[in-house]
């Protein structure tokens, strides 16, 4: 057992070496998180912050076990707290984690938790998550501010599954019941919102988008805490320990199906990505919808068995589109959902204070093509972005619905 350890570790420091060399200087706005995004990756991480004090966090660091029964000495797991996306990553400020240092380990988990002191005059810190797959050398990157001009501040509370892992999804099925855990005292605060969204324009699209006049919200009172509390509506939840306060926990709630297509309705909403605008009006007037729809990828191709590939690739698209990206919107609904969809999974993610960058495709940095989702402040979510429209855009994305309608893509 102990030579096997000593291999592991100096494996580990000719994997680290050798990627320090490659990169003088790794910092977290030069890493590549594609992993993040793609349809292939062993593992899904997510830092949950719980606010303990003035300058005091709890880091719950959890890590989804995507493969099947993953053995945890294949994967090397590390965490950072940083002052800038620019700050250079230096070996002393990177934290490993160890065996010793897991809460709990499931059939689907593993959870760390650590507490860090920021000091209460710095603007800017943020936790990293890093977990290495000693394998193939891949790496997982999850971050998460803690302090930012893009946050209004963080929850002192969070939510569980019934194992008391915390609830590291993008949403929940309705008529599922969680389990809410405060540090500042026996109530929480709900707010419901029916609200649903439509859906966005296109990339080269510059005009604003429309916007709700009025948006419904439902305000449903005090409930108590470590008592499993059920969402039965659909839609999404803002959960706070204090209503003068900005902070807050948004949870969506969904359908059934999700993040499956609910139905033939829903499907055909979701096809407007690759569809003409005659061709969208046609299926939504339509009576037989599944009719119409049959029709309708049939006559993309000509062919039964292209088009049964063609719908299975392009519902995995928004399926996955709904995993990564739902917020209060479902995914497919957000302007990275559907840049995903449309585009596949981007060939580089990186990540800045104010805007998130995929980079798809090019030889060099010339021929890339990039898409900048800027960084919006939001009471809901740390993490909203939109979409920096441009007309530039139009010829690749025409490009690339053409190759969805003759049923080539394939990611």
């Amino acid at each position: 057992m102990k030579l096997k350890t000593n291999i592991l570790i100096t494996f580990l420091f000719l994997v680290i070496g050798a990627f320090n060399q490659g990169f003088s200087q790794k910092k977290l706005n030069n890493l590549n998180q594609t992993l993040r995004y793609s349809r292939y990756s062993r593992l899904g991480l997510k830092i949950i912050p719980i606010k303990e004090g003035n300058t005091e966090f709890r880091l719950q660091m959890i890590v989804e076990k995507i493969e099947e029964n993953p053995n945890f000495d294949t994967f090397s797991f590390s965490y950072s707290v940083l002052n800038s996306y620019d700050q250079e990553i230096l070996d002393d400020e990177v934290n490993l984690l160890t065996s010793n240092d897991l809460k709990n380990d499931t059939e689907r988990h593993w959870f760390f938790e650590k507490s860090v002191t920021i000091p209460s005059d710095q603007e800017t810190a943020i936790a990293l998550l890093t977990v290495l797959d000693t394998r193939q050398g891949d790496e997982y990157y999850y971050h998460i501010d803690l302090k930012s001009p893009f946050i209004f501040g963080q929850p002192s509370f969070g939510a569980y599954y019934a194992n008391n892992i915390p609830f590291d999804q993008n949403f929940l099925t309705k008529g599922q019941s969680l389990l809410f855990k405060s540090e500042s005292g026996p109530n929480l605060h709900e707010f419901y919102y029916p609200v649903s969204f439509d859906v966005p324009y296109p990339p080269m699209e510059t005009k604003p988008a429309s916007v709700p006049k009025e948006l419904e919200v439902m305000d449903r009172g005090n409930f108590l805490t470590n008592v499993p509390k059920s969402l039965d509506d659909e839609g999404y939840y803002f959960f706070q320990s204090d209503t003068a306060s900005t902070s807050g926990l948004l949870l969506k709630t969904t359908n059934e199906a999700f993040p499956k297509v609910k139905d033939w309705e829903e499907m055909i909403q979701m096809v407007t990505y690759i569809s003409t605008r005659k061709e969208h009006e046609a299926l939504l007037l339509a009576e037989d919808k599944k009719k119409a729809l049959d029709e309708y990828w049939y006559n993309l191709t000509r062919n039964p068995d292209i088009a049964k590939d063609l719908i299975r690739e392009y519902f995995r698209q928004t399926e996955f589109a709904n995993i990564l990206f739902t917020d209060f919107k479902e995914g497919w609904k957000t302007d990275k959902g559907m840049v995903y969809i449309v585009m596949g999974p981007p060939n580089e993610v990186n990540f800045y204070l104010d805007r998130e960058v995929w980079s798809y495709g090019g030889l060099n940095e010339s021929s890339k093509i990039r898409f900048t989702f800027v960084r919006v402040k939001n009471i809901l979510t740390p993490h909203y972005y939109t979409l920096n429209r441009s007309k530039a855009y139009q010829p690749v994305w025409f490009k690339n619905i053409s190759i969805w309608r003759s049923g080539k893509m394939a990611f």
